[in-house]
């Protein structure tokens, strides 16, 4: 599992993660909710171990963000991290390389349900493909957890559902943990197990998606604007 404790993050005077604690159960889909700007970045960043916290702890499996705990997860960023002259082939050669979990398999069946081709140049693809060959990218690991920022900004809502669809279907498939961060609640709903839901660096709410929505007989997309209007009081 992973678990965040009192965790605290400050970027100059700002406060960007305020003693947030919350634990991302093994086998579970986790959505990490918040408007831009709230945090959600930054927090995957220090869950991947790309950011060293202020203040709490972070732990996967026990094991401290690092090198250790690398070897079993996977960060996809919401941005362009390769070269734009590369083709999608030379970056999945790059990963099988790198990486000794490469399933070849895998990343062909992606290429398959995301209609993609191993010859589209970085430079050149749009906005939906290049969210697509990142997800094929990171789905194409055997990774025990997976974490995923943002992977449906501005995108079209066909490549947002096909997106949500082979994040199931990986997920079903392996029983990975998966944690989502994304401003896009609607999307992700029926995907979701447990959502952290953070404000301006503070934990608003988290639980367990259908209880919430029994309990407040409301949509997870309600209940999320209800308390984020009741913080901005």
């Amino acid at each position: 599992m992973i678990r965040v404790d009192h965790a605290e993050k400050t970027f100059r005077t700002k406060k960007v993660i305020d003693d947030m604690s919350f634990v991302a159960a093994e086998g579970s889909i986790v959505g990490l909710l918040g408007a831009n700007g709230a945090g959600k970045t930054t927090l995957l960043k220090a869950m991947a171990g790309l950011l060293k916290l202020d203040r709490g702890a972070i732990t996967i499996d026990g094991k401290y963000p690092g090198l250790p705990a690398r070897a079993i997860l996977t960060y996809s960023p919401d941005l362009d991290i390769w070269y734009p002259w590369m083709k999608l082939s030379d970056a999945m050669r790059f990963l099988k390389d790198v990486y000794w979990d490469w399933d070849d398999s895998k990343a062909q069946h992606l290429l398959d349900f995301l209609e993609l081709s191993q010859e589209t140049v970085i430079a050149e693809a749009s906005k939906g493909t290049k969210a697509k060959m990142r997800l094929l990218l990171a789905l194409s690991r055997q990774s025990k957890y997976l974490l995923l920022d943002e992977p449906f900004s501005g995108i079209d809502p066909f490549t947002r559902k096909l997106i949500a669809q082979a994040i199931v279907e990986d997920f079903m498939e392996e029983g990975q943990t998966v944690v989502i961060s994304t401003h896009e609640i609607a999307e992700v709903e029926n995907i979701l197990d447990e959502i952290v839901f953070i404000h301006e660096g503070k934990l608003l709410l988290k639980g367990n998606v259908e209880t919430l929505k029994s309990d407040k007989n409301k949509s997870l997309l309600e209940i999320v604007e209800e308390v984020y209007d009741h913080a901005r009081l």
